[in-house]
């Protein structure tokens, strides 16, 4: 079925330019943030999705993959440059031989730790400008 869509009005666009330009200005205090600490974003994003993953302290490479949405040869790639920097170890699992574990380690931790704090402050600077368009589709 090839429903036609209705035509977004000038605010619907005001409205999705201003959430983009709210989404790239914390993105680019994060990036600020994680390369003051000698990280990069994506490091950044790794110790946080490993921390913050549900119901564990440590993710495998894949479930790594999918939160980040790149490749898992990338985030090989990403996990072998956190271990190098000593942020992270991989670990064989215990129930799945075959699994690997990325665990952070207290570098890693500390890091996180300050990056986390500082991400939370500046999003409560940005409570009621930071809000999702409302268009009707």
């Amino acid at each position: 079925m090839n429903k036609k869509l209705p035509a977004l009005a000038k605010a619907d666009f005001e409205q999705l330019s201003e959430f983009r330009y709210q989404m790239r200005r914390f993105e680019r205090f994060s990036e600020q943030a994680a390369q003051s600490e000698g990280i990069t974003p994506l490091q950044y994003l790794l110790l946080l999705h490993i921390k913050g993953f549900p119901g564990r302290e440590w993710a495998t490479i894949g479930e790594l993959a999918e939160r980040l949405q790149t490749q898992h040869h990338g985030m090989v790639a990403l996990v072998s440059r956190c271990e190098a920097l000593d942020l992270v170890e991989r670990r064989t699992s215990e129930s799945d031989r075959r699994q690997v574990e990325v665990h952070l380690r207290k570098a890693g931790e500390r890091v996180l730790a300050k990056l986390a704090q500082l991400h939370r402050a500046e999003l409560k600077s940005l409570e009621g400008q930071f809000r999702v368009p409302n268009i009707d589709l």
